[in-house]
C-alpha cells in the first residue's frame, strides 16, 4: 500500500518537507528511527490526494496529532488521558517546539496506530474524537 509522507530528517533533527511516495514500511521505518532517537515529525497523506492529511509530532511517549481535512479544516485529536490535567507537553511541529495541553496529547503508540489505520482504511472518521481549531 502506498502513502504520501514527509519527515524529520533522522541525520540532522530537521523537518525535510521534500514529500515522498513510498510503501507503508518506509514510512515505518523512518518512523521508528526517530522514535529510536525520542522525537520526531511526520505528515502523512494519501497519493493522488492533498486531503485529507494527518501530521504527528512526538517527544518522548507523548505526541499530538493533527488533522488537515481541506484547505480550511484543521483538528486536533482528542487526548487519551496519558498526562496529568493541566499539563503542557512540547512536542516538534516542523523544525519548532510547540506546547500543547493536556486534552489533546496521546501516546505515541495511540497516535501511531491513528496513523496506520487512516492509512489502510483511507478515512479518518474511526480515528477517534477531533476537536475544530
Amino acid at each position: 500500500m502506498s502513502v504520501t509522507w514527509a519527515a524529520t530528517a533522522p541525520e540532522s533533527g530537521r523537518f525535510c518537507a521534500v514529500e515522498r511516495c513510498s510503501d507503508v514500511g518506509e514510512l515505518a521505518h523512518r518512523f521508528h528511527e526517530l522514535r529510536s532517537r525520542g522525537r520526531g515529525y511526520l505528515e502523512v497523506g494519501l497519493p493522488g490526494s492533498e486531503f485529507p492529511r494527518l501530521t504527528l509530532g512526538f517527544q518522548g511517549d507523548q505526541a499530538v496529532l493533527h488533522l488537515f481535512d481541506d484547505a480550511e479544516g484543521v483538528y486536533l485529536l482528542v487526548g487519551d488521558g496519558i498526562t496529568s490535567p493541566d499539563a503542557l507537553v512540547d512536542v516538534p511541529i516542523m523544525d519548532d517546539l510547540a506546547a500543547f495541553g493536556d486534552d489533546f496529547v496521546v501516546t505515541v503508540d495511540h497516535a501511531w496506530a491513528a496513523v496506520n489505520t487512516f492509512i489502510q482504511t483511507r478515512a479518518t472518521g474511526g480515528l477517534g474524537e477531533w476537536h475544530a481549531l
